[in-house]
């Protein structure tokens, strides 16, 4: 049987910790995306697009590691909805660039704001500082497994 050490039981309730808020946080986030009528995948692709401007089909299934099949489904859905359009590459013919429609802009430019609200209102409980010192050792972590990996 697995003998516990000091070292070991602080690193399984950390992760035992940082999973369940996790968890809580993400839910309480994917609530808000649901309740606007989106799930995470189209909410994702239209906060890129909103964010950062137009994509090409490819990028975003790189991006988010979607795969190319399932891509063109999403996009397809996204075009049904009027929120977003597809337009041809000015630079490559071969490729469209996915783009937020008038509709889509104007959709997102209303539920982003709540949205934003909703990740400040689950992160209120600790001050920026806190916040900036969990962004840190966050990165730290993050950096040291890839690393491992």
């Amino acid at each position: 049987m697995f003998q516990e050490d000091e070292q070991s039981q602080l690193d399984l309730r950390l992760i035992r910790v940082w999973g369940k808020a996790s968890r809580t946080v993400f839910e309480n986030v994917k609530k808000d995306i649901v309740s606007h009528g989106l799930d995470p995948v189209n909410f994702m692709i239209l906060e890129l697009l909103y964010s950062k401007g137009p994509h090409p089909v490819q990028k975003i299934s790189e991006t988010f590691s979607i795969p190319s099949g399932s891509i063109t489904y999403v996009v397809d859905k996204l075009e049904t909805k009027a929120l977003v359009k597809r337009e041809a590459s000015p630079t490559d013919r071969r490729t469209s660039n996915v783009v937020l429609t008038e509709k889509g802009k104007l959709f997102f430019d209303e539920i982003f704001p709540k949205h934003v609200e909703t990740i400040s209102h689950n992160l209120s409980f600790i001050s920026n500082e806190e916040k900036e010192q969990l962004i840190h050792l966050m990165k730290k972590i993050g950096l040291g497994a890839k690393e491992l990996g």
